[in-house]
């Protein structure tokens, strides 16, 4: 497949295949904890788990309903900042059942906010399921209850990961490995 102004240097980390392979697996466990209950709320945080959120549920046998959150942080350079909400869920979660789909954690900050504000609005369960994670980044605790890779702290992109917007629309997880690759902390 063919990619514009891809840079120098993109190198595999994850492949298509391990990823479709990787998201049955998940589905398959979603689909065993959840057996027997309400339509699941999976929750998608906006931009980047739309691809593996997507591809997830077209895997899951059982009933959900969809729908999205979006934050941004507003802090000074590398400390992390103020969780602000861009996009709320339009769905009430009070007594449901709630599945977070994300498609990388590190520090844990944004993640943290989210959980915390879901099982405060009365959720009566709230689980993670996170494409990657990037422990050796984590600054605060997380429980990721459906965990895809585990990957080094390293800058990825593709699969709904991008670089300034861009290469999202990769089929597989990639590393930058020329000038283009911003540092990670």
């Amino acid at each position: 497949m063919e990619y514009e102004r891809l840079p120098d240097r993109l190198e595999t980390l994850i492949s298509q295949s391990e990823l479709e392979e990787r998201i049955r697996q998940l589905a398959a466990e979603i689909d065993r904890d959840f057996a027997g209950a309400d339509p699941l709320l999976c929750v998608g945080v906006l931009k980047g788990s739309v691809f593996f959120l997507v591809d997830l549920l077209k895997q899951v046998k059982i009933p959900v309903v969809v729908d999205f959150f979006q934050t941004a942080s507003y802090g000074s350079g590398t400390t992390p900042g103020e969780v602000r909400i861009r996009k709320d869920i339009d769905l009430s979660i009070r007594g449901r059942d709630v599945l977070l789909i994300e498609d990388i954690v590190d520090t844990g900050y944004t993640l943290r906010t989210i959980l915390d504000l879901f099982r405060f609005r009365g959720a009566r369960s709230v689980r993670l399921c996170a494409l990657l994670d990037k422990a050796d980044a984590r600054e605060v605790d997380v429980p990721i209850d459906y965990r895809g890779f585990t990957i080094d702290n390293i800058f990825v992109v593709g699969y709904g990961l991008d670089l300034d917007e861009r290469y999202r629309n990769l089929p597989y997880i990639g590393v930058i490995q020329d000038d283009a690759a911003p540092e990670t902390d």
